[in-house]
């Protein structure tokens, strides 16, 4: 009972700091509500039981993503100021999108949930198997598209740094 009552509590936290972080003015309150959520993010993984994912939550998200997003936010942006309000069509576009997406996830998880869980129950599969199985190098891994994604966020850097250079 403890534990469903923490998980909620987890859970309400996300969700209210999430959408906090979207909808806040001023740019480094929503980095500081991106911290609550992925701190949150690591409790729930402590718990599960998950202890290295939480301490791979804090150290790498919570310390080294956040430190990269506010380093990024000071060089690009004035920090201080309110960040301006978008017109109501866009903000009717954005929901909608985010509508179409949510439901698209929604369908593929109605969909194949049936063969995850029968395929989760037939397998006995070790932590190192699925490391190996999700950043191999053989057919259907994802060691070059990790790589590609690490070498765009390295170029989204170096952008922004140009960009605050100019100013």
């Amino acid at each position: 009972m403890a534990q469903q009552i923490i998980f909620f509590v987890l859970a309400a936290i996300i969700a209210i700091f999430s959408i906090l972080a979207v909808t806040a003015k001023q740019i480094i309150r929503s980095a500081t509500y991106l911290l609550f959520v992925l701190l949150a993010t690591a409790g729930l993984y402590l718990l599960l039981g998950y202890n290295y994912l939480f301490a791979v939550q804090i150290a790498v998200y919570a310390g080294g993503v956040m430190v990269l997003f506010i380093f990024a936010i000071l060089l690009t942006n004035r920090p201080g100021e309110n960040v301006k309000t978008e017109l109501a069509v866009r903000r009717v576009a954005a929901g909608a999108t985010a509508l179409v997406g949510l439901a698209f996830c929604g369908h593929v998880i109605y969909w194949n949930i049936k063969k995850v869980s029968e395929l989760a129950v037939q397998a006995d599969i070790t932590p190192q198997q699925l490391g190996h199985s999700m950043l191999g190098t053989d057919k259907y891994q994802y060691l070059l598209p990790f790589e590609v994604i690490s070498i765009l966020l390295l170029a989204c850097i170096v952008g922004a740094i140009m960009i605050a250079r100019k100013r």
